[in-house]
């Protein structure tokens, strides 16, 4: 065996890396919290006439096409970085970290599978024939990361680590599902020239990572340019943020302590959880809840096909999967992790939050979206909170068996 001097220190730099993860995760599940409060306050308030007046103000480039809301900056532009973490976090997992290895990502990677495809059918069945239900059937597919792992840590702290590693997983795939849904549904009018211009600055700064170049003063202009020409395409903005992440070398070279892309994790994920995400709850989550509008919530169908979708579907896709691939051989239940702990992980998986509320922005309008979305704060809410009543149930347990 060839013993590498760098083989230890580039362990304690993955496994410190990827505490911290889960620590800024929690704290920006927190953040989001108090961030989606404030926007509920702030919408249903006298002065809700001032959040929708900052949420609706436009500024911007005109001959760029850029004369966008807040609201849409917010959600095309500063969650472009949201979705470049993803990105990076993707290209880690499938290329050094968790599902690089085929027998461990098998499971997390069905049971994903899983709580994407069930909950999209189950909110095709419940919704069908109803107008918008064509692209609304997507919003329930989306597991929330920051949400999910902040729940976990707060009332599963008697889990084992591989219950939190195969949430992880799980969240990653999701993620890649989440941002193929919104790649294919939500492109409109397509421009060649423009996707062209976007495929031709990926290439340059492939090569630049390729030529192992780091000065961000080639990188950050260049972000900018891709982000530009992708939202002139026609395809959603935060797909170059997807782009760039997947494109960022993750393999560490003998003379880095880091890779680029473990530095840029690292740097961007405290933006990204603390900040990006909860200014975009703020602006996405503002929803009325007079008695009145949570009444049509229950009476559409495309609501509560969401709400199915999200709080039965998850639950369903992710552990039934589960449970069929393990009885098959297809895949092996992580460490210690007893279907008690995994039945608790799927109910977690419907906290649909970021991503679900994006989708809700892009396939409806009006009414409907804020609908929508109210459906979605409602089942995320609902199944944050059985999640944690088993969680903590299944705390106690342990802790009378150590007695």
């Amino acid at each position: 065996m060839t013993y590498d001097p760098n083989a230890r220190r580039n362990a304690r730099a993955k496994s410190f890396n990827f505490a911290e993860y889960l620590r800024t995760e929690t704290i920006g599940g927190l953040i989001l919290l108090a961030a989606t409060a404030l926007a509920l306050i702030a919408a249903n308030s006298p002065a809700s006439w001032l959040y929708i007046g900052v949420r609706e103000l436009s500024f911007g480039p005109s001959a760029l096409h850029l004369d966008l809301t807040v609201g849409e900056w917010v959600k095309d532009g500063l969650l472009a970085i949201f979705f470049f973490v993803a990105g990076l976090e993707l290209k880690r997992e499938l290329v050094v970290g968790e599902l690089a290895d085929r027998r461990t990502a098998t499971l997390p990677v069905l049971a994903a599978l899983g709580g994407m495809v069930v909950p999209a059918l189950l909110a095709l069945a419940i919704g069908h024939g109803a107008p918008g239900i064509g692209q609304a059937w997507a919003i329930p597919v989306a597991t929330d990361i920051a949400f999910a792992l902040g729940v976990l840590s707060l009332t599963g702290s008697g889990m084992p680590a591989a219950a939190r590693v195969f949430l992880l997983s799980l969240a990653v795939v999701d993620d890649l599902g989440a941002i193929v849904v919104i790649a294919v549904l939500f492109t409109d009018g397509l421009s060649l020239l423009a996707l062209l211009v976007a495929a031709a600055l990926c290439g340059a700064y492939w090569f630049a990572q390729r030529k192992r170049i780091t000065t961000p003063f080639l990188y950050v202009p260049l972000a900018v340019a891709v982000w530009v020409a992708v939202h002139s395409s026609g395809v959603h903005a935060t797909i170059a943020g997807v782009a760039l992440g997947l494109l960022t070398r993750v393999r560490t070279d003998p003379e880095e302590t880091a890779s680029p892309s473990m530095r840029l994790e690292h740097r961007l994920q405290p933006w990204s959880a603390g900040l990006i995400v909860p200014v975009f709850a703020f602006f996405a989550a503002g929803v009325p809840l007079s008695g009145e509008a949570l009444g049509g919530v229950f009476q559409d169908r495309v609501s509560v096909a969401v709400m199915a979708g999200l709080f039965v579907g998850k639950f369903v896709g992710i552990l039934g999967i589960s449970y069929l691939a393990v009885r098959l051989g297809l895949g092996a239940r992580p460490t210690g992790v007893t279907w008690r702990d995994l039945s608790a992980l799927a109910m977690l998986g419907g906290v649909g939050f970021t991503v679900s509320l994006l989708i809700a922005e892009l396939s409806l309008s009006g009414d409907a979206a804020e609908r929508a979305k109210t459906a979605v704060l409602l089942a995320s809410a609902l199944a944050s909170l059985i999640a944690s009543a088993m969680l903590l149930r299944r705390g106690r347990r342990a802790a009378r068996a150590e007695s």
